[in-house]
């Protein structure tokens, strides 16, 4: 069982990035910040995946939403089963995503 930091990544313009995965026999909770390194906006995607680096339509938590230059999202209090997947995209480099939170074994 793990807590702490979950996952980690510097999202690269233009490409779905794994940033964690929730492992087999395990339930975990966590929060989810994304921070703007850039001076100008950003358009980022999140979601909850079932599989990897795809991102489809009834999987996001956020779709293109803006992060002003500098800005930080925090998204709190996310449950997800074993096996799933949190995929994150951004239409601009220097963009970091830090997951934390606690796996349960199930």
């Amino acid at each position: 069982m793990m807590s702490g930091i979950l996952g980690t990544a510097d999202l690269g313009a233009t490409t779905i990035t794994d940033v964690y995965t929730v492992p087999v026999g395990t339930l975990s909770s966590m929060n989810i910040n994304i921070c703007n390194r850039n001076a100008t906006n950003v358009l980022i995607r999140l979601a909850l995946s079932d599989v990897s680096v795809t991102q489809a339509g009834d999987e996001f938590i956020e779709f293109d939403t803006a992060i002003e230059g500098s800005g930080v999202l925090e998204r709190t209090g996310i449950v997800m089963e074993a096996g799933k997947i949190i995929t994150a995209y951004s239409d601009t480099a220097n963009v970091s995503i830090v997951i934390t939170g606690i796996e349960e074994a199930i």
